[in-house]
């Protein structure tokens, strides 16, 4: 989505004149999006909206960036809605388009166990969002393009956002930068650059894929279905792969009994609660879907060693269960391993070289070449916590690391803490605060997050909050 048209209405010598609560927002992904959207229908009284990100679009992050065609996204209909109390809203959002019931009749009459495109998602995420910021005329927002690169409380107690040749006052800011994306093919490193290249069009034969997620799954599918029928390498630390959905709805089913406290003992229940799910015919999945409920309890009950203990041994797993893939994608992904055209080896990827990869495989001690004619990172990266940004709200004591440095400490209602304490009027919304919050990276947390987020924020700015 562009820019123009969208915010032509912002006019910052307006905003200044009315005097309204000035709340910044420093990304515009989908964490971004959601923040924007929950704040529009949750408070009544006018206020101001800064959008900060360094791209001129409005790109939709991890879950929406990029997004092309033949990408399924890995949950439900009936897990996406962005209407706080309305689950069934993206499922009247897609029944009330002609076009996909005309492409989906079997789903007719509703599609809430259907698996959909990201495109599709996108495009319902942004009309949510330009039908809210049409109702209400009171709200101006103003759109940055520079990053982000220090955040200080003055003595007002207000925010000042700083950038590279300007600074904003805010009553309130929320991050909302998620974690980045590795995308694309990796490039060789300038000085193992051949110095003459010769002018020709070289096929690939050999495509090697980093990562393990979904998003490693997506981009296998999508160098089949454009004709590439080399070979496929997939580079993986751990080795485990997306699990597979059920084909029809898999309802949260869990043992109602006081779980272990102990990382061994729980693996254990979880097994078997498992195999009791598989028994009684509705699968492994309804148990992580049950599991998944108690899951924030559970993690925030853990000693410290213990969530150290889990994210080198088992996160990597509990992942591969619970981004699940949909049934017919995950066929096509054992089909695609049973033919040995696609391959799954374990290691740990180095430098790109013109040949190939460098590769320490597991079990080995030293890297070896790996010969390739292209290589694509599809990994995940954890929050960049030695970014200016980052860095500046530890210096400053408006925030810290979680006990596992995989973000920032944060609330469930995504304030952010520093001392056991929140910091007023500052939130983290989404992948930011993985290590606090099992899940908050997936869809269904996020907009639950940004709603609770918004409710604090009308209340400790003393604006009114929405009631119908």
């Amino acid at each position: 989505m562009t820019v123009h048209g969208l915010f032509a209405k912002t006019s910052p010598t307006e905003m200044s004149s009315r005097g309204k609560p000035h709340i910044a927002i420093v990304g515009r992904g989908f964490s971004g999006v959601m923040m924007a959207i929950a704040l529009m229908k949750s408070v009544r009284a006018a206020f101001h909206v800064h959008l900060f990100d360094p791209q001129p679009t409005i790109s939709g992050g991890q879950v929406l960036a990029a997004a092309q065609s033949g990408e399924i996204l890995n949950s439900r209909v009936r897990d996406l809605s962005v209407a706080a109390g309305q689950p069934e809203d993206f499922n009247d959002w897609l029944s009330a388009n002609a076009e996909f019931r005309a492409a989906v009749p079997a789903a007719i009459p509703g599609f809430q166990q259907i698996f959909v495109p990201k495109s599709i998602f996108s495009d319902y995420v942004y009309q949510r969002f330009s039908e809210a910021l049409t109702r209400r005329p009171d709200i101006s927002m103003q759109l940055s393009c520079q990053a982000v690169l220090g955040l200080r409380k003055q003595a007002n107690g207000r925010f000042l956002v700083v950038q590279e040749n300007a600074t904003v006052e805010c009553d309130a800011v929320v991050l909302a930068t998620g974690f980045g994306l590795r995308r694309g093919e990796m490039e060789v490193a300038d000085e193992e650059k051949p110095l003459v290249r010769a002018r020709r069009l070289v096929v690939p034969r050999h495509t090697v894929l980093l990562g393990s997620g979904v998003r490693v799954v997506d981009r296998l599918l999508q160098l089949r279905d454009n004709g590439f029928a080399g070979e496929v390498t997939i580079l993986s630390r751990h080795g485990f792969l997306p699990q597979p959905h059920t084909r029809l709805s898999a309802a949260p089913t869990f043992p109602v009994e006081p779980m272990p406290t102990r990382l061994g003992e729980i693996v254990r229940f979880v097994r078997q609660a498992c195999a009791e799910a598989e028994e009684a015919g509705l699968g492994w999945q309804a148990a992580m879907n049950g599991l998944r409920r108690r899951a924030r309890s559970l993690w925030q009950a853990l000693p410290e060693e213990e969530k150290h203990r889990f994210n080198r041994h088992l996160r990597s797993i509990y992942d591969s269960h619970r981004n699940r893939l949909p049934a017919p994608l995950y066929l096509r992904l054992r089909q695609e391993l049973a033919s040995e055209r696609t391959v799954l080896r374990k290691g740990w990827a180095g430098r790109r070289r013109p040949e190939g990869l460098m590769v320490r495989f597991a079990g080995e001690s030293q890297e070896t070449l790996l010969s390739a004619d292209q290589v694509i990172d599809c990994r995940c990266s954890a929050p960049d916590l030695q970014a200016p940004l980052m860095q500046s709200l530890f210096s400053g004591g408006l925030a810290e690391p979680d006990e596992l440095d995989l973000g920032i400490a944060v609330s469930p209602a995504g304030e952010v803490l520093a001392g056991g304490a929140p910091t007023r009027d500052l939130y983290a919304i989404g992948p930011l605060g993985v290590g606090s919050l099992p899940d908050i990276d997936l869809v269904p947390e996020i907009v639950t997050q940004t709603y609770a987020a918004a409710r604090l924020i009308a209340t400790r700015n003393r604006v009114t909050l929405k009631t119908g």
